[in-house]
């Protein structure tokens, strides 16, 4: 997991881009500043090394343009004085002298470029230019570096339990491999930490890891963010766009929410993965794409498949490898570990989080709904609301009656039950009601609710009605 004691790389605006001039010349330094001042790039100005030091040392410099022949001394002697501070900075080196030697030197001591005077200032604009787009090319690469390994250091899958220790064995097994991985369990069981440590742990780790939640979009949307579009695909399409396969080509491609996918973009998903072609919405050829495929899904896919609700070729197709994540009630002896996990994330700035004795007993006896992301949840509310050692089971609430509850009118009684049994149809059927009826109908927030996409819960009331 990431420490929060470490920096986020610098990535500053271009506005801020600032460029030092170092010449004798008085005149061509004026005359640099205001061309490059006129195109947007701030300019500083200073004759010797000497006044170069202080400048240097008292503005973020981006580029350095900087005279061999100084009054207190050579340039090229400055160069490894000014990377050594800022490595990034980019050094272009002028002179009058355009011996092969005088460039050798300048390169040896660290120069990005290297200019014979005289020049004009057009060409020497765009020198300044090309540097300016390296350094901030340079600044994103070390902002992906950083969130790369900030996610890969974020990966953890916590448990010893045996229901769980299989998890571990088939992401394990699963990591090196290309072949695509379906990972099944309920909400918030953890099911992306599993995809994100299927990539960390593989070879394609220091390539993009790409999530696209498949319930998350209007199915009109889903095709473009899977495959990408061309100009003029669709109303508003001004520009072209990579879809998801190519952002995530070389990497992984996460898909959430498998069994929200619509059916008919069912198809074209399958082609993908069986061609490793991709062609974008109005596009007139297919692009090559190597995105390692995972995904994730709590609805029955093998249900699914048998009402036609999803193919079954493009099952078999995602389903090389399974992964059944377990809910946190089969896999109590892992909250323990969880909590001093979870909790040792939130410490910022203050003593550290504990759990009071009895505590892990407690939590263990809860049924946990909500998986491990409820005992994040109840973890933070306990972080916020009490001072160490922690007692968030006293903020479950009070246990909840083991007696079932009345079943329904015309509820047949399970054999050997003294109290009629409800079905887990019956069940479903009341708690989307006492959903809809918390939130006023509201089927967004309902779905929230209770843990699910929108679109299931409109196909679950949908069949309700039928």
């Amino acid at each position: 997991m990431l420490s929060t004691s470490r920096a986020e790389p610098e990535a500053r605006s271009p506005a801020l881009r600032r460029v030092l001039i170092v010449d004798d010349d008085s005149l061509l330094r004026r005359a640099l500043c205001d061309d490059l001042e006129k195109h947007g790039i701030a300019a500083l100005q200073a004759g010797t090394l000497a006044e170069a030091r202080a400048c240097f040392a008292q503005a973020e410099i981006d580029v350095v343009a900087l005279d061999e022949q100084l009054p207190d001394g050579r340039g090229h002697t400055l160069c490894p004085e000014l990377l050594a501070q800022r490595p990034a900075t980019k050094i272009v080196f002028m002179t009058a002298f355009p011996e092969f030697e005088h460039a050798l030197r300048a390169l040896r001591a660290g120069a990005y470029e290297y200019l014979t005077k005289p020049f004009e200032l057009e060409a020497f604009r765009h020198v300044l230019e090309r540097a300016l787009q390296t350094l901030d090319l340079e600044r994103v690469e070390r902002v992906e570096r950083y969130r790369r390994g900030r996610d890969a250091e974020r990966v953890a899958l916590v448990g010893d339990s045996p229901a769980f220790a299989e998890v571990r064995r088939l992401v394990e097994l699963a990591a090196p491999a290309p072949a695509p991985v379906l990972i099944t369990g309920e909400t918030g069981t953890g099911k992306s930490a599993v995809a994100k440590a299927i990539h960390y742990l593989g070879p394609r780790s220091a390539e993009q890891f790409v999530t696209v939640s498949c319930g998350a979009l209007p199915e009109h949307l889903v095709e473009g963010e899977l495959f990408g579009w061309e100009r003029g695909a669709f109303s508003g399409a001004v520009v072209a766009r990579d879809g998801a396969f190519e952002i995530a080509d070389r990497g992984t491609l996460f898909l959430d929410e498998i069994g929200e996918l619509p059916l008919a973009l069912q198809p074209k998903l399958l082609g993908v993965l069986e061609d490793s072609c991709v062609r974008r919405l109005r596009g007139r050829s297919e692009r090559r794409v190597d995105a390692r495929v995972v995904a994730a899904t709590n609805a029955e896919v093998e249900r699914m498949v048998a009402e036609r609700q999803f193919r079954a070729d493009l099952y078999y197709r995602l389903d090389v490898v399974h992964i059944h994540v377990p809910p946190l009630r089969e896999r109590a002896g892992d909250i323990p570990a969880l909590a001093a996990h979870l909790l040792g994330r939130m410490r910022v700035g203050r003593e550290p989080l504990a759990l009071a004795d009895g505590e892990s007993e407690r939590l263990g006896r809860h049924a946990w709904p909500g998986n491990v992301r409820e005992l994040r949840n109840v973890l933070e509310r306990a972080a916020l609301l009490q001072r160490p050692p922690l007692r968030p089971s006293e903020l479950l609430g009070p246990a909840r009656p083991t007696v079932p509850p009345a079943a329904p009118p015309g509820t047949p009684a399970a054999p050997g039950l003294a109290v009629p049994f409800p079905t887990l149809a019956a069940l479903e059927k009341r708690h989307i009601e006492a959903a809809l009826e918390r939130t006023g109908g509201n089927l967004a927030q309902a779905a929230r609710l209770l843990g699910t996409s929108l679109s299931t819960l409109k196909r679950r009331v949908g069949s309700r009605a039928g």
